[in-house]
């Protein structure tokens, strides 16, 4: 549904970037990158998310949203670690109905640093965050209670999510109450810990095959990211591919 709703939205609002070479076949981007920016803007526009979400996280997030399957195309989560732990920095996101669905506080590794999360790791014990895509698969409950799977999906950079127990649970250190009176959120081993309160409802909307990004404004991640890095969730061919699905 997501392709289909970045296609409606590409069509609408980008004519001056494509061109046709039959009436009968499918529009290519003159400039990919270009017109999938463009659709991000827009979709970013009307879902109101200016002030509240950082735009570069978002529209990479949906970017590279395109170059991977998962069973549900719907819901995507963006974790920002631009922000403080003090701040609301965890959104989830119903990209079908455009919709905000929760934002809310989330807490980093214990060695990702203190109230900013500035250093991340893919190695077992290193109890420091994980950057890039993850897809979330079953629910089960822990040591730490109700908790949900990760699986990350960029080698070397999250794949060993599951070797390192990285899962999405709730936390008693994460709450408004610590981070006033420590001036930050308690911190992980490594997973994104949330509020008690809305551990299981946000861990209940995202489970099941929805997509989770994880972004810091990263040069090391942008430059070893094979799925944002190659652009092949920006080729004419995926652009091509949206054509088809939304015609069908």
């Amino acid at each position: 549904m997501l392709l289909r709703i970045c296609l409606y939205l590409f069509l609408l609002f980008l004519p001056a970037n494509y061109t046709t070479t039959r009436s009968s076949s499918p529009l290519i981007p003159a400039d990919p990158a270009a017109a999938m920016s463009s659709v991000c803007r827009q979709l970013y526009a009307d879902m109101q998310l200016d002030s509240m979400v950082d735009y570069t996280a978002f529209e990479q997030a949906i970017t590279g949203a395109q170059a991977i399957e998962r069973r549900n195309k719907d819901i995507i989560t963006l974790i920002d670690f631009t922000k403080p732990s003090t701040e609301e920095r965890l959104y989830v996101l119903d990209i079908r109905h455009k919709r905000l669905l929760f934002s809310s506080l989330v807490s980093h590794g214990k060695n990702s640093g203190g109230n900013y999360a500035t250093s991340f790791s893919n190695k077992v014990n290193s109890y420091k965050s994980s950057l890039g895509f993850f897809v979330t698969e079953n629910t089960y409950q822990g040591k730490n209670g109700y908790s949900l799977v990760l699986n990350g999906l960029e080698k070397g950079i999250n794949d060993r999510a599951k070797e390192r127990a990285i899962v999405v649970h709730g936390a008693s250190y994460c709450s408004p109450s610590v981070a006033v009176s420590t001036g930050r959120l308690g911190r992980s081993f490594g997973c994104p810990a949330l509020p008690p309160s809305l551990a299981k409802p946000i861990i209940n909307t995202i489970k099941d095959g929805t997509l989770l990004y994880i972004y810091a404004n990263d040069k090391e991640y942008l430059s070893q990211s094979t799925i944002l890095s190659t652009g092949r969730s920006i080729s004419p061919n995926s652009i091509i591919a949206l054509n088809s699905l939304i015609r069908e």
